[in-house]
């Protein structure tokens, strides 16, 4: 049988920031669910990279809510440590989303070093082994499309334009399998 979501291997789409004190806890590291936020982060960065927002999402009446995650700690992020968060799209289809995202340790750019707070944007090549920095934390999220009512929905029925130009926009950026 074959699958109805598509799989997509969309390039990865990065954010930069700093961890900031109140992420880290007594042992000294980032608390682990603050990788979930940042997880979030990312992938509402990475709908705003291929020119969508949450924000209008919810004003036509849908919504994505996390139905799984799934993170694997590789090494701890530590205060005032620069990471990128990188995310990318595996599934999108009419009913669920299913997203994959790594975080690392950008070496090099300590506090007050030059250019060390441009790096906001990042974009990368498909293959993982390629993103720059010290892997931390590998994970992806669910998500199923549902109504104002938190019953769920397929898409393309219920937003077909909208269905169309995401997977418009995925495919121009060569993501389709």
């Amino acid at each position: 049988m074959k699958s109805r979501n598509p799989v997509w291997t969309s390039r990865w789409h990065g954010t930069t920031f700093r961890v900031r004190y109140q992420e880290t806890d007594q042992m000294g590291v980032v608390y682990h669910a603050n990788y979930l936020s940042w997880f979030e982060s990312g992938r509402t960065e990475m709908f705003r990279e291929l020119g969508f927002a949450y924000r209008s999402l919810e004003n036509m009446g849908v919504f994505l809510p996390v139905t799984t995650a799934d993170l694997q700690f590789k090494s701890p992020a530590r205060y005032d440590d620069l990471v990128a968060v990188y995310a990318r799209l595996t599934t999108f289809g009419a009913l669920r989303v299913v997203y994959e995202y790594e975080i690392r340790r950008l070496a090099g750019t300590e506090t007050g070093e030059p250019g060390a707070s441009a790096l906001a944007g990042l974009s990368a090549p498909a293959d993982p082994g390629q993103l720059p920095g010290e892997l931390l934390v590998t994970g992806s999220t669910s998500h199923v499309w549902l109504n104002t009512d938190w019953k769920p929905v397929r898409l393309d029925r219920v937003l077909p334009e909208l269905f169309l130009a995401i997977t418009m926009a995925l495919r121009k950026e060569g993501g389709a399998v």
